[in-house]
């Protein structure tokens, strides 16, 4: 078994526990074994087989208990406490917690009452009325039912940037210290940097193939060789990922890697361009009408060849870049070097997982000049939300870590207050006058019409105390999609009253995405790219914010966080 299908084993395990109603803790052991599972860099049978039982221990999360259902497991292909699971909570159960805000006591409820079992049953009980009369149940809550089963039919199986990024860096790390390799690079929608993913794609120069195809199919992770070439090869990883690599010796390496970045529809028009002046693009080299060939080492020179700036991988989308580089006027997109500000964080004082200082201390570390701490309002139900009477009692922690720090950060003392299902904010308006900053954020509520959810954040944008619209759609990638705003009434909104939207760079986040990021920059909506840190650690989610900007054609001067501490006063006051 690999890695993956047995973390699916105990993720299963975990759901049916959920839908029975077992004790959190228990299910929350399996939910992490299966997480470690997956991103456990070395095969499981492996360790299993070199050390058995015992050697299982070693692997973070996993337990005496879980050691010995693995262990079971891969000795006999069965699990006897799953199978006597599967007899009290039927199998097909767990498929409906897919289903975007269906829990499991639902769940259990429907199965009880209808017998329901199965997406397909779920949805013709729904269509014929016959949930709205269970209890806790009603005509909305079956409306609801029925547009997260749409919602679901919509996702694409691909993986959200943040898992595959980090895992591909590190294939590329192995690979580039294979002898005689001189470059090894992501390719596909991975360096173009979409939210969703498919594949790996890796692009290798080197002179001897048949060493860096070796050492690609016989890594740790590889699960499965699923094609092997001369030139091309693919993998399934342990953790359910595939993979594929190309091996180009160096002179042809600047066509290949532009061939596999894409996308299709750049790279139409760019095989067009070059058709026009006699030429014949394909990832191995340009060929004359007379069969010779021009090589390309370097994807700089591509451009060159057709009369263009190089084009950054993350809009090559054929939405306008070609003519820009044609003309040399594509805009100079904005870099993590350039961003000096995080302007939305939280602490301990709501659900942070490390005190102001300690904050503080990691934002310098980071490279910050400017730090704003922004824990949440009460109304959502976070443990140590800020209410009236907390907020004056964390200005003095502020304060206190302000004469710490010194002048090597500006602390902003703000608070990312919820925008309530009525419009209305969760704290008085002379406490938000009160702060420097102020982020408002549609966390609750989510599912209301679009128009009343629209004009909820209409409103939260009108105020006159908020300065920042956090996560605006509030979705989570890959499973929740964001609230089903008028996006032209928001942005329109924006505009007229000078509001900056955010781009979260949470990767499970990347919200606003980046088709509404340019938008907004066409409007001369000014954007926040924050990582809504929790912990340290997140600070370095900085990198898939700015992504996506460039992605959405952003600029240095497009953002806020660019700005000098006084350029940001100014404009806060």
């Amino acid at each position: 078994m690999t890695n993956k299908e047995l973390a699916d084993t105990f993720l299963l395990i975990a759901n049916l526990l959920e839908i029975k109603g077992e004790v959190v803790y228990k299910t929350l052991a399996y939910r992490k074994a299966s997480e470690n599972l997956t991103n456990l860099g070395r095969d499981v049978t492996t360790i299993w087989a070199e050390g058995g039982q015992k050697a299982l221990l070693e692997i973070p999360g996993v337990g005496k208990a879980i050691a010995e259902k693995i262990d079971e497991l891969l000795s006999t292909g069965e699990m006897s406490f799953l199978e006597k699971l599967k007899k009290e909570v039927p199998q097909e159960l767990a498929t409906l917690l897919r289903i975007p805000d269906l829990g499991p006591k639902k769940i259990a409820m429907f199965y009880r009452e209808l017998g329901i079992t199965t997406i397909d049953e779920l949805k013709a009980a729904a269509q014929e009325g016959k949930l709205q009369d269970l209890p806790g149940m009603g005509p909305k809550s079956e409306t609801k039912i029925l547009t997260g089963i749409e919602a679901l039919g919509r996702r694409s199986g691909r993986l959200p940037l943040g898992n595959v990024w980090p895992f591909a860096q590190e294939l590329l790390e192995t690979l580039r210290k294979v002898k005689g390799v001189k470059r090894a690079e992501a390719a596909g929608s991975l360096r173009r940097m979409r939210s969703s993913i498919g594949d790996i794609d890796i692009l290798v120069s080197s002179t001897d193939p048949e060493k860096v195809i070796k050492a690609f199919t016989e890594a740790p992770n590889v699960a499965r060789v699923t094609g092997s070439g001369t030139v091309k090869s693919g993998v399934e990883f342990h953790n359910g990922m595939r993979g594929q690599i190309w091996v180009h010796e160096p002179a042809r390496f600047g066509t290949a890697l532009q061939y596999a970045t894409g996308s299709k529809e750049h790279n139409v028009r760019l095989r067009e361009m070059a058709l026009d002046i006699g030429l014949s693009l394909s990832d191995q080299s340009f060929e004359k009408e007379d069969g010779s060939e021009i090589l390309c080492a370097t994807e700089e020179e591509v451009y060159q060849i057709l009369g263009m700036d190089w084009v950054p991988p993350e809009i090559r989308e054929d939405r306008g870049e070609i003519q820009l580089a044609l003309e040399k006027k594509l805009p100079k997109l904005i870099e993590v070097k350039h961003i000096k500000a995080e302007l939305h964080s939280h602490t301990t004082w709501s659900d942070g997982q490390q005190s102001i200082l300690e904050m503080a201390e990691a934002a310098v570390a980071h490279g910050y000049k400017i730090l704003a701490v922004t824990d949440h309002s009460a109304a959502i139900g976070i443990l140590n939300g800020l209410t009236p009477e907390k907020v004056i009692e964390q200005r003095k922690e502020i304060e206190k870590a302000r004469k710490k720090m010194g002048d090597a950060l500006t602390i902003l003392h703000g608070v990312e207050v919820e925008v309530r299902a009525d419009g209305t904010l969760d704290l008085p308006d002379d406490v938000l006058a009160s702060l420097d900053i102020v982020v408002a954020s549609v966390h609750q509520s989510m599912r209301q019409p679009r128009a009343q959810i629209t004009e909820r954040m209409l409103a939260a944008i009108h105020h006159p105390h908020v300065d920042i619209i956090g996560h605006p759609t509030n979705r989570k990638l890959p499973d929740r999609e964001g609230a089903d705003l008028d996006m032209d009434a928001v942005l329109k909104a924006a505009a007229e009253t000078g509001t900056a939207l955010e781009i979260n760079a949470n990767p499970a986040r990347l919200d606003l995405d980046d088709v509404q990021a340019r938008r907004a920059v066409e409007m001369g909506i000014k954007l926040s790219i924050n990582t809504d840190s929790h912990h340290a650690d997140h600070m370095d989610f900085l990198f898939f914010g700015v992504a996506t900007a460039r992605r959405g054609w952003v600029t240095p001067a497009d953002v806020i966080n660019t700005w000098t501490i006084k350029q940001l006063q100014k404009w806060l006051e």
